[in-house]
């Protein structure tokens, strides 16, 4: 039997890099050693991981010795240093920052969709798409395969985790400060009870923000591009019209979507409901008639990408409307960093 290869957690510490550490304990024991690396400030930490207290190392050029995969799980700037010297020494990096997804030498990867891809990455990393993006897009790559998707139309509704462990620090503090106060004084005047908007450039707390991540040319953010220019690399449709409006809602964890999904060939609903029943990695709770949909207090802490109500559009037959739910900090991030790691490590023991 071939050696099991060596896997580095890198951001170990951080909370994706948490959720990392409890994924690789509920998955299929792939991996041989485990290494966790971190900042310096971080270094000889002890965690959990397979039931196993691992010390963590700082990040160094030589913390990337004798492993075989890499998943970072950081901002993305140390990506963009620290990913290439990893890959300098041997290991095959799965990089969960957005440093380098729309690279062209670095494949953009959601493993129920495109697989395939895992083999092309002539710089030695493998990106993983933005948690936005992929609430929806297996799904949606589901769909595609069957009707040809032409045009998507997208609303977010974006979890506080979203923007981090200081967006939840903000979302809980600005929840008690408006908890106790007179409800009536509140619904009118939220921001005269949060102070501290934390990440975020209005109350989060009573209050949606139809904004996420930073500005980008003609008053589009970059929450929105990603989904456009992500969903293009992902399903190889270069072409693909997209439009997108991020908004961020009072949720801890679980990111949601609208989504109007136009299509070469005619989807009927209970086709689509068929298909979104039988896709890997999907969940299809959709009978409106019992109020049974997906919410983020449903989807929360699973891994599959939530769908419900799935319609043929009224005005449009060749589109589908449909709500979508996925954890963005599992599926979102940590699971399919993971996935993609899993599809690596199927090279090295063959």
């Amino acid at each position: 039997m071939s050696k099991k290869p060596s896997l580095a957690v890198v951001g170990a510490t951080g909370a994706v890099g948490t959720v990392m550490l409890g994924i690789l304990s509920e998955r299929t024991d792939v991996w041989g050693e485990i290494r966790l690396i971190a900042s310096a400030r971080s270094a000889g930490k002890k965690l959990i991981c397979r039931g196993e207290e691992l010390t963590v190392v700082a990040l160094s050029p030589e913390a990337f010795d004798g492993i075989d995969v890499a998943m970072f799980d950081v901002p993305d700037e140390i990506s963009a240093e620290w990913a290439p010297i990893a890959a300098s020494r041997g290991a095959v990096v799965v990089d969960n920052s957005g440093a380098f997804r729309m690279d062209a030498d670095v494949p953009l990867i959601v493993p129920e969709v495109n697989p395939q891809e895992v083999k092309n990455r002539p710089r030695g990393i493998i990106s993983n798409p933005n948690c936005t993006t992929l609430s929806m897009i297996v799904a949606l790559g589901a769909l595609h395969k069957k009707y040809e998707l032409k045009e998507l139309v997208v609303s977010s509704y974006q979890a506080a985790s979203g923007a981090g462990q200081a967006g939840i620090d903000s979302l809980r503090a600005q929840i008690a400060a408006v908890a106790n106060t007179d409800a009536g004084d509140v619904a009118g005047d939220v921001r005269k009870h949060v102070t501290d908007l934390g990440p975020f450039p209005a109350p989060l707390a009573l209050n949606v923000i139809p904004w996420a991540g930073s500005l980008k040319a003609d008053g589009y953010s970059s929450e929105e591009l990603k989904v456009r220019n992500e969903s293009r690399k992902i399903l190889g449709l270069p072409n693909l019209k997209v439009s997108a409006t991020c908004v961020r809602v009072p949720v801890i964890t679980t990111h949601s979507l609208t989504v109007h999904a136009t299509f070469a060939q005619e989807p009927s609903r209970k086709d689509a409901q068929n298909i979104l029943e039988n896709a890997a990695g999907v969940k299809l709770v959709d009978d409106p008639e019992n109020h049974k949909f997906p919410t983020p207090a449903d989807v929360v802490g699973t891994d599959p990408t939530w769908v419900g109500r799935v319609r043929q559009s009224i005005d449009d037959p060749m589109s589908l409307d449909m709500f979508v739910c996925g954890d963005n900090l599992r599926k979102g991030a940590a699971l399919n960093t993971a996935q993609i790691a899993e599809l690596l490590a199927l090279e090295f023991t063959k």
